[in-house]
C-alpha cells in the first residue's frame, strides 16, 4: 500500500535471494505439457482455498487433481517470501488482477486499487500475514443461517490443530502472556508466529492498555474463536523463521511429489460448461474452459497507401487457444470473491436480465450470483514524530534503499530484524460503546458482543496508499478498519468478453452505521495517541486534513476523502440453507441448481468474519475437504 524504492537493490542481493524459494516440480506452464484433458477434480484458482484441497484431496493416491491458476509461479519473486516487504506486492504489479473499484459515492467518488493475488498462493503469497480465525459467534452465525450446525465454531476449531503450526519467534523473546497455548495448533501445516522483532513502540502501546484500560483493554491472544478478540494485543502472523507461510510454500509443498496432482499455471479460466442434466432436473457442470494468459504471437503485416506517403505496418496479434478438460467428479471454483461471480455469469449462472443484456444464454437464474459483496476499510491516521525519536520509526528504512538493503542482507544472512515482521506487532478489536446513539436507528450487525465493529493497528511509520513517504520526518500511522459493515456492493460482468475486467462495486460507506463507526474510530484512536505513553513520541496529527478533523462533520469529511480498502472482499456467492430463496451455494458448498458444481473460497461467506479473513479461508476450506472426501 505504500512504495518502497526497491530499483536501487543490488543485483547480488537480488539474485542471492532468488534461491532461496523453492521450485515446485508439479507445476506445468503450458496446456501441451498435459497428459491428459480429464481428472477427478478440476480446481480453479490455486489461492489460499484451492491448494488446501489440491493438497487433502490428493492425499488419496487414487484421486487426480488438476487446478488452474492464472497467474504465475512465485519462485521467481523472492519479495514474497520477506514479511516486511508484503506492502510491495500490490496493487499494480504482475502479482496482481490489478482491479479497480467503480466510483464510491460514500467516499467522494474516488476510484481507486483493488488488490487481489495472481499467483501461487493468491492471497497467501501476496497479503499482509495477519493470522485470525474469526470469533465463535461469526461461525456460529454461519451454522444458523446455513441451517447446517457444523459450520458453527463446535465443529470448526477442530480444523485448527489441523491447519496450525504455532512455531515460536525467530528473536527467541519469552512468549509469555502473548499467546494462550490451548487456542493453538503446533503441529499442523501453516507456521503462524508472534512479532520476531521489537519495535519502540510496543511497550507504549502495551502502556496505553494499562493507563486507558476501559478503553483499550489488553487481550492475551488475538486469535479469535471462543477467545474474545476485543482489547489490544500481539499480532499472529502467518510465518516461521522470519519467512512468509502461504498455501503455495506449505501445503502445495507438502503435494508437490504427488503423481496424481497437476498445477498449471497461466491459465486463465473463461467458463465452465453444462456437461448434461441429472434426472432431478439440476444442470451439470463438469467440464472448464481456459486459455493461456501469455498467448501466442502471430504477426500480420498489411501496406497502407494515401496520397501523400506509403506506410508499411506490422501488427502483431496474440491467439489464445481455448483449452477444455473435463472433471469426472467436480469442478471446484476458488478463485476468490471477484473471479468466482465473474466465472458463473460468464458461465450463465446469475441474473438471467442482466445476462440477456450482455448476449449470455442464461442456465440457470440465480440474482445472487454478484450482490453481497462486503469488504472492511482501510484508514491511515498518520502522526508526526518528534524530531529526538525520528530514528526510532522505520521511515528512515522505507526512503533509503541502502539501508533498505542492509536490512535485506541481515535478513537473508540469519532470517532476522527489520524485515522479518509485517506492517505492526501490536493492533486490537474494539466495539462502539452500546450507549451511543446510532443504535438508536441501527440494529448491531456484529455477530454478538464478543465481536468488534472496528480494527486499529498501529505502525511505526508512514503508511498510506499511494501516498510517497516524504523526504524528512519520522511518522506513526494508526489505522482503523471497519470489521462489521453494513453496505453491500456487486460484482457485474463488464461485458460478455472474459478478458474485460468486471465493475467492482463494494459501496463503501453507504450507511449511517457504517460512517458511525469510522467516525468512531477515529475519535478513538485520538484518545489513544493522547495517552500518556505517548506524551513524548507523538507531536501532532499529520496533514491538514486530519487537523481539521475536530467535529463530526469534519471527521466525516476526513474519513471519506482518505479511506480505501484491506482487501478482504466477501460475499458474491453466498452459502444459504437448501430451502432458501436467496444465496448461490448449499451448506455443502454445491452451487444451487448444478450437479457436480461446489464453490471454495472467501465468496461464500454469507457475512464478512470479525477479522482478517485469510484464516477463517484456512478454516473454510479444510472443512470443503472434509465434506468432499466424505461424499467419494
Amino acid at each position: 500500500m505504500i512504495s518502497l524504492n526497491l530499483k536501487h537493490l543490488s543485483a547480488l542481493t537480488l539474485v542471492t535471494l532468488l534461491l532461496i524459494i523453492p521450485s515446485r516440480a508439479i507445476i506445468i506452464t503450458q496446456p501441451t505439457q498435459l497428459t491428459s484433458n480429464t481428472f477427478d477434480y478440476v480446481i480453479v484458482g490455486a489461492g489460499t482455498a484451492g491448494l488446501v484441497l489440491a493438497s487433502r484431496l490428493t492425499e488419496d493416491a487414487n484421486i487426480t487433481v488438476l487446478v488452474l491458476e492464472a497467474g504465475g509461479n512465485n519462485a521467481d519473486n523472492s519479495d514474497i517470501a520477506i514479511p516486511f516487504l508484503a506492502q510491495t506486492l500490490t496493487p499494480n504489479t504482475n502479482l496482481d488482477w490489478n482491479y479497480t473499484v467503480t466510483p464510491q459515492a460514500g467516499l467522494n467518488n474516488r476510484i481507486f486499487a483493488y488488490p487481489q493475488g495472481r499467483v501461487l498462493g493468491g492471497g497467501s503469497s501476496v497479503n499482509y500475514l495477519i493470522h485470525q480465525y474469526g470469533t465463535d459467534e461469526d461461525w456460529d452465525r454461519f451454522g444458523t443461517l446455513s441451517g447446517d450446525p457444523q459450520w458453527g465454531w463446535g465443529h470448526m476449531q477442530k480444523f485448527i490443530p489441523r491447519h496450525e503450526k504455532f512455531v515460536p519467534p525467530v528473536d527467541g523473546h519469552n512468549t509469555t502472556g502473548q499467546f494462550i497455548p490451548s487456542l493453538h495448533g503446533f503441529n499442523g501445516v501453516v507456521s503462524v508466529s508472534l512479532p520476531g522483532n521489537n519495535q519502540s513502540v510496543d511497550s507504549r502501546v502495551l502502556a496505553v492498555t494499562s493507563q486507558l484500560e476501559s478503553q483499550f483493554p489488553f487481550n492475551e491472544d488475538m486469535s479469535g474463536g471462543n477467545h474474545s478478540l476485543l482489547g489490544i494485543g500481539f499480532m499472529q502472523s502467518s510465518a516461521g523463521g522470519g519467512t512468509r507461510s502461504s498455501s503455495s510454500t506449505t501445503y502445495l509443498a507438502r503435494a508437490n511429489k504427488r503423481p496424481n496432482l497437476t498445477v498449471l499455471i497461466n491459465a486463465v479460466v473463461t467458463k465452465v460448461i453444462q456437461t448434461g442434466s441429472t434426472s432431478s432436473g439440476l444442470k451439470s457442470f463438469r467440464s472448464v474452459q481456459f486459455t493461456g494468459s501469455s498467448g501466442t504471437t502471430v504477426s500480420l503485416t498489411g501496406k497502407y497507401t494515401s496520397s501523400n506517403a506509403s506506410i508499411q505496418i506490422l501488427i502483431e496479434v496474440k491467439v489464445n487457444p481455448s483449452v477444455i478438460v473435463t472433471a469426472l467428479r467436480e469442478v471446484i471454483l476458488s478463485a476468490g470473491a471477484f473471479n468466482t461471480p465473474q466465472i458463473l455469469q460468464l458461465s450463465g449462472i446469475g441474473d438471467s436480465a442482466d445476462l440477456q443484456a450482455l448476449k449470455i444464454n442464461p442456465i440457470i437464474d440465480n440474482p445472487s450470483v454478484g450482490v453481497n459483496l462486503s469488504d472492511q476499510t482501510f484508514l491511515p491516521n498518520i502522526f508526526t514524530v518528534v524530531p529526538a525519536h525520528e530514528n526510532r520509526t522505520f521511515d528512515h528504512v522505507v526512503r533509503d534503499p541502502n539501508q533498505l538493503n542492509a536490512r535485506i542482507a541481515q535478513w537473508q544472512a540469519n532470517k532476522t530484524g527489520t524485515l522479518v515482521n509485517n506492517i505492526a506487532n501490536n493492533f486490537g478489536f474494539l466495539r462502539v460503546p452500546s450507549n451511543d446513539s446510532v443504535f438508536k436507528t441501527n440494529s448491531d450487525p456484529a455477530p454478538g458482543p464478543k465481536s468488534p465493529h472496528w480494527e486499529m493497528l498501529v505502525s511505526n511509520y508512514f503508511l498510506s496508499p499511494g501516498v510517497p513517504v516524504p523526504p524528512t520526518g519520522g511518522f506513526l500511522t494508526i489505522v482503523t478498519v471497519l470489521i462489521s459493515p453494513t453496505s453491500r456492493g456487486s460484482v457485474k460482468l463488464r461485458s460478455n468478453n472474459p478478458f474485460d475486467k468486471p465493475l467492482i462495486d463494494p459501496s463503501f460507506l453507504q450507511t449511517d452505521f457504517d460512517i458511525a463507526v469510522m467516525r468512531d474510530s477515529v475519535k478513538s484512536i485520538l484518545s489513544f495517541a493522547a495517552a500518556p505513553a505517548f506524551s513524548d513520541y507523538i507531536s501532532d496529527r499529520f496533514g491538514s486534513a486530519f487537523q481539521q478533523a475536530v467535529t463530526d462533520a469534519k471527521i466525516d469529511d476526513y474519513v471519506r476523502s482518505l479511506t480505501t480498502t484491506i482487501f478482504h472482499p466477501c460475499g458474491t456467492a453466498a452459502m444459504s440453507s437448501v430451502s432458501a430463496n436467496f444465496g448461490v451455494v448449499n451448506p455443502d458448498l454445491t452451487v444451487k441448481g448444478t450437479d457436480g458444481l461446489r464453490i471454495v473460497d472467501a465468496s461464500v461467506f454469507p457475512y464478512i468474519p470479525s477479522a482478517h479473513t485469510h484464516g477463517p479461508v484456512y478454516l473454510l476450506a479444510e472443512r470443503a475437504s472434509e465434506i468432499i472426501q466424505a461424499a467419494q
